[in-house]
């Protein structure tokens, strides 16, 4: 199948995108799909009937469909850590789901109701700090437990009306520094958001945040809540298990904000908006499992991207909200794409014979078209676009401006595709008056190559439940590409080495232990360092 597919685009790679709409004139309705009130338009790319065709055999031949129910189901398809995969599960709030013929769905509902009661409290000041009630709700985390809820939080600032929500992750001491630098320790709640308690960079955040609360407040333990499956640490540290949230290990780090990872945007917008979201996810969730691939909005994206990326051998996606409050949507994607899909070892323990995931990049729209867009249109290296943009804002005082984004949108994956011609070039050169030599050298600078593929996704407004459907179409469309890649897109071993090497590196800088069994460069960077 993929000789089949590669042949495709060798023989169809030079045509432009631009003359398939001329041959099909129903080609921008042919190729959408419409689902939970979206809109996924794929028409703005080199696939055409016999590509989609093809690409759909490939799902088919993959076993997407039973890995799909697999996974639905509790089978344990995480192979490699010998778990199920259960994200969906978290937003899954009827029905049940057995795990090792027990139902996993009573322990969800109960985390969540204890959720529920202890953001009701914080938001209405019944549970308060030492100078009253929280202003501020400081959430310690990395990678999926702080990409998740920082990028959450902005995205659904117009439905924030609880206590403002800030976000620790980095070790270095600066971001811890400046986001407590402005808080009020007595009216300051911190999330410490680790599984097992023990994630370095957390624990060195939490301990930090701790003495900072400290000068302050006489047991800074009562303002702290933990969300982690470790009771036993988090009352080490001060936290009683009423204020300790936890998760099974089925819930994989960038897949649990639907759960207690998510307990800071609960916070902010409350738990009705927070259901709301999670009602969002589970509409994509059944649309996903019930929808014919042909018209299943994660399948076709999945598919989009797996012929930009192994077929067409496009290594770069950037990812282009026209949504300001989706600024943290491309970091957020970065980890779901590239720590669950950038493997080299197929399932079965042997090479990957195709290429792995690709690079997930972008900004939001405006600003990177005066950032990036440049090596968009004219660089030597394709990069599809992904753009997303929504019918209506938040604003409709400043309806106009909504509009002109909107225009920005449209006219950056039309430009992409269309470009600009030699001979237009030209006319326009002559237009403002230039002649020979001149002329020809301006003009081949304002060529665009044009046939740049894009896709958009389209949406009414940005609202809890559609970020739900939004963040679950992206989950599901990261599983169908492991699927038909044949990976494993839920484990994250690449993480590991560089953490064992950090903890051997640490005595060397504090001059406890010897570094002569480190390269040169190492060692020659550690003397520096130590200065």
């Amino acid at each position: 199948m993929w000789d089949r597919l590669k042949a495709h685009h060798a023989a169809t790679r030079d045509r432009a995108i631009l003359d398939l709409f001329s041959a099909d004139p129903g080609r921008a309705a042919e190729f959408a799909v419409e689902a939970c009130g979206m809109r996924l338009d794929w028409s703005k790319t080199n696939i055409d009937a016999t590509a989609r065709d093809l690409l759909l055999d490939l799902a088919e031949a993959a076993g997407v469909g039973a890995r799909r129910e697999a996974m639905f189901s509790g089978a344990r398809i995480n192979e490699t850590e010998g778990r199920a995969v259960l994200h969906t599960a978290l937003r899954n709030l009827d029905g049940s789901v057995i795990v090792d013929g027990a139902d996993v769905m009573p322990a969800v509902r109960e985390t969540l109701a204890r959720m529920e009661s202890f953001a009701e409290d914080v938001r209405r000041g019944r549970f308060a700090g030492a100078g009253g009630a929280f202003t501020d709700v400081v959430n310690i985390g990395i990678g999926g437990s702080d990409l998740g809820p920082a990028m959450a939080c902005a995205a659904l600032a117009p439905y924030a009306d609880g206590p403002r929500c800030h976000f620790v992750s980095n070790v270095d001491p600066a971001h811890v520094s400046d986001v407590l630098a402005p808080l009020d320790p007595d009216r300051t709640l911190v999330l410490v958001a680790s599984k097992t308690f023990t994630t370095v960079e957390t624990m060195a955040n939490a301990g930090a945040a701790r003495d900072w609360m400290a000068r302050v407040v006489a047991d800074p333990a009562t303002q702290f809540a933990a969300i982690s499956s470790a009771t036993e640490k988090a009352a080490a540290f001060g936290i009683p298990a009423d204020r300790v949230f936890g998760f099974a290990d089925w819930v994989g780090g960038r897949y649990s904000l639907w759960g207690p990872i998510g307990l800071s945007l609960m916070l902010a917008i409350g738990p009705e908006r927070f259901r709301a979201f999670l009602s969002g996810a589970a509409e994509m969730d059944a649309h996903f499992r019930a929808a014919p691939f042909g018209a299943n909005m994660p399948v076709i994206l999945a598919l989009a991207g797996i012929w930009h990326a192994q077929v067409a051998g496009l290594c770069s996606r950037a990812v282009l909200p026209y949504d300001q409050r989706l600024a943290r949507l491309p970091a957020y994607l970065q980890q779901l794409e590239m720590e669950s899909n950038g493997k080299r070892v197929a399932m079965d323990g042997g090479d990957l014979p195709v290429e792995s995931g690709p690079i997930v990049w972008g900004e939001p729209g405006t600003n990177g078209q005066h950032a990036f867009y440049q090596l968009l249109h004219q660089g030597t290296r394709v990069v599809p676009c992904e753009f997303l943009i929504a019918r209506h804002g938040h604003e409709p005082q400043l309806a106009r401006q909504h509009r002109m984004l909107i225009a920005n949108c449209l006219a950056q994956s039309e430009a992409l595709m269309r470009g600009r011609g030699l001979d237009e070039a030209r006319a326009l050169m002559a237009a403002r008056g230039l002649s020979g030599a001149e002329l020809e050298r301006q003009a081949r600078h304002r060529v665009f190559p044009g046939n740049r593929p894009s896709l958009t996704l389209t949406y009414d407004r940005l609202t809890p439940g559609v970020l739900g459907r939004i963040i679950a179409l992206y989950e599901h469309r990261v599983f169908v590409e492991g699927v038909i890649l044949g990976i494993n897109s839920f484990d994250q071993w690449g993480v590991e080495l560089g953490k064992e090497l950090a903890l051997t590196l640490e005595p060397m800088l504090e001059g406890t232990a010897d570094p002569a069994g480190k390269d040169g460069s190492t060692r020659a960077l550690l003397a520096w360092l130590k200065g």
